[in-house]
């Protein structure tokens, strides 16, 4: 029997069984770590591309906005007002008696002084019932010297019992009625003569003529027709009407500027006099009266002015674009970002509008960050990302506030 030689592989297979079991189960080993290595860079290549697809999907689930910013305001202003010059003193002067303009001896422009002779009215009447008051006048003082003699002899003979009581009494009683309508006759005459003063129309002040509605021969009718028009130029009265926002920054003794609408001189400096101590509930304002001195007269009564008021601020107001604003059944807000990027609705204050841009006295602080143009949909808390938009440079107000 012919033996043949085992092969040099399978005589070591056979002859080291444990060795080859041992490679097999390393060459397992080796497969099950790289199955396990393979599956757990799946797993983590699955859990970046999940989140990475929450955050996108998250990104594009919040709402930008676009953000504004504030601005510092005026804290001091300029408030102009119109007004008319008048004088410190005016008055229209009537007659206080009826009859005919005999003479007038000023005119429009005239300066007069405080008791000047402007004009006389003749009235032949009131010469007559003055002259026969004053005759009845001297009737009664005549009647009441015969009745103090009278009175006299009845005394002395009353003290001798040689007069009978009752004709003492009735010459007593005659003295005391002389008495009486010597006091009625003098009232009536002074009355006369004060009518008859009337007749003159003095001036009752310093001023001057601006306005002479007469002419001799006119018939003067008391109390309803007006001679002149008399006015005190110097000082110089004004009166403005404040508006109720700035009514509270006006006091007495303030300085302010006055300047004629057509001339190009520089501005009259005054003071405010009198601040009224309410409001009007008509038009919610506060009247103000200024003096304005008028020495050289060159000022006339009756021009149109213009009145520059300083207006101090005690808050320190901001500047934001007038999109910020949101006005709805709860009043006016805005809405602002916090540090977290979260939505925040504020209340605010409004001052002055300026068109594009809007004063904000209260609600905010110069660090917020704003929403312009503020979309329904945002809600309290919820968190958004910030776009910042170009901003525009606004033009400085060329001219004061008027109000």
């Amino acid at each position: 029997m012919t033996h043949y030689p085992h092969p040099p592989f399978a005589l070591s297979s056979v002859t080291h069984p444990q060795r080859t079991l041992l490679v097999v189960k390393r060459s397992g080993l080796a497969l099950l770590s790289l199955l396990l290595i393979a599956g757990g860079v799946r797993l983590a290549i699955k859990q970046s591309e999940a989140k990475s697809l929450q955050q996108s999907t998250m990104t594009s689930l919040t709402r930008s906005v676009i953000a504004a910013h504030s601005r510092p305001g005026e804290t001091s202003r300029k408030i102009v007002l119109p007004a008319s010059l008048r004088g410190n003193t005016e008055t229209q002067i009537h007659a206080r008696s009826n009859g005919y303009l005999k003479a007038w001896h000023k005119t429009i422009g005239d300066q007069v002084k405080k008791g000047d002779l402007l004009a006389e009215i003749d009235v032949p009447e009131l010469e007559h019932e003055l002259a026969q008051g004053r005759a009845a006048l001297a009737q009664v003082q005549a009647r009441l010297e015969l009745a103090r003699s009278t009175l006299q002899r009845w005394t002395v003979l009353n003290g001798t019992d040689g007069a009978i009581q009752q004709e003492f009494d009735e010459k007593r009683s005659a003295f005391l009625q002389a008495e009486a309508d010597l006091a009625a006759a003098q009232a009536n005459v002074r009355r006369l003569e004060n009518i008859e003063g009337y007749r003159r129309i003095v001036a009752p002040f310093s001023g001057v003529i601006t306005r002479r509605a007469v002419d001799v021969g006119s018939l003067i009718t008391a109390g309803s027709q007006e001679l002149f028009a008399l006015t005190q130029t110097d000082p110089l009265r004004l009166t403005v009407w404040v508006p109720q926002a700035y009514a509270d920054e006006v006091k007495a003794g303030q300085e302010v500027a006055i300047r004629l609408v057509d001339s190009q001189n520089k501005p009259h400096v005054a003071h405010v006099e009198h601040v009224a101590g309410a409001l009007d509930p008509v038009n919610r304002s506060r009247q103000v009266d200024i003096t304005l001195p008028n020495a050289d007269g060159k000022l006339l009564p009756g021009s149109y002015v213009e009145i520059a008021i300083n207006i101090t601020g005690q808050t320190n107001p901001l500047l934001v674009p007038a999109n910020v604003l949101v006005v709805d059944s709860e009043g006016t807000h805005v809405v602002t970002v916090d540090g977290e990027n979260r939505i925040e609705f504020r209340p605010v204050k409004l001052g002055r509008d300026f068109g594009r841009e809007v004063e904000i006295l209260e609600g905010i602080a110069a660090a917020d960050v704003l929403v312009a143009s503020p979309s329904d949909l945002l809600v309290e808390g919820e968190t958004v990302t910030m776009v910042e938009a170009k901003q525009k440079p606004v033009a400085k107000e060329k001219s004061p506030s008027k109000s």
